[in-house]
């Protein structure tokens, strides 16, 4: 694979105030290509704060921003999309009650040009999405799979997975191994890992340096905003 010697993330001097509180001060992030960051912090020490100015949810009130060396500004968490960049939150967004394929097309459903949903062809591309990606047919899955039976670890998997099939350059996992078990906590770290394989970026948020510890190729740590 190429290397490149641009980053593929810079933030420079950021800094986010709320009030007179300084939240995060004069801050230097960066992700490398092809590169797994393990954002490490207590609660309150700025990893979400960071995390939201990168993805468009706050405005910083200092400091430039570079995406693939460009300088970028940003309002939204649509435009952050648009450029590539995809957050995995706790709660991973993900209908429950709802089967696989659906929730891999959520908000991007494949339609025909009347607008009919062309459910055949969204659930064979689920299957291929299932096995190539994350490898969940060998699990029984398939694209008719209700998403409130996965375990937590699938779960991450298939928001990983949508992350991917639609060209994330950036995948954010906000906490993705908290409540998880020892076996669900390897399989998420599977998929970071599988995210690697393909060529592209992860950031891993959490608390607990030992859950991003086997996947990630450098670690930064925050306290009251700033790095140490």
């Amino acid at each position: 694979m190429e290397v490149k010697n641009e980053k593929l993330v810079r933030m420079v001097n950021i800094s986010k105030y709320f009030g007179e509180v300084a939240v995060i001060k004069e801050e230097n992030f960066e992700v490398g290509y092809n590169e797994v960051v393990g954002l490490i912090g207590d609660n309150g020490a700025g990893k979400s704060t960071l995390i939201k100015i990168l993805t468009g949810v706050h405005t910083p009130d200092k400091g430039r921003i570079y995406f693939k060396g460009e300088e970028i500004t940003y309002h939204s968490v649509e435009r952050a999309r648009e450029l590539g960049i995809e957050t995995v939150y706790q709660e991973r967004a993900l209908g429950e009650q709802q089967a696989l394929w659906r929730n891999i097309f959520m908000g991007r459903e494949m339609t025909d040009r009347l607008g009919f949903l062309q459910v055949k062809k969204a659930k064979k591309e689920t299957e291929k999405i299932l096995k190539e990606v994350i490898g969940f047919t060998a699990a029984g899955l398939t694209p008719d799979s209700i998403v409130g039976r996965l375990s937590g670890g699938e779960k991450q998997g298939v928001a990983i997975a949508r992350a991917l099939h639609f060209k994330a350059e950036l995948i954010i996992l906000d906490e993705p191994t908290m409540a998880l078990s020892l076996s669900e906590t390897k399989k998420v770290l599977n998929f970071v890992k599988e995210v690697k394989e393909q060529g592209k970026s992860c950031i891993f948020i959490t608390h607990n340096i030992y859950h991003v510890y086997p996947a990630a190729d450098r670690f930064v740590v925050l306290d009251r905003g700033r790095t140490v």
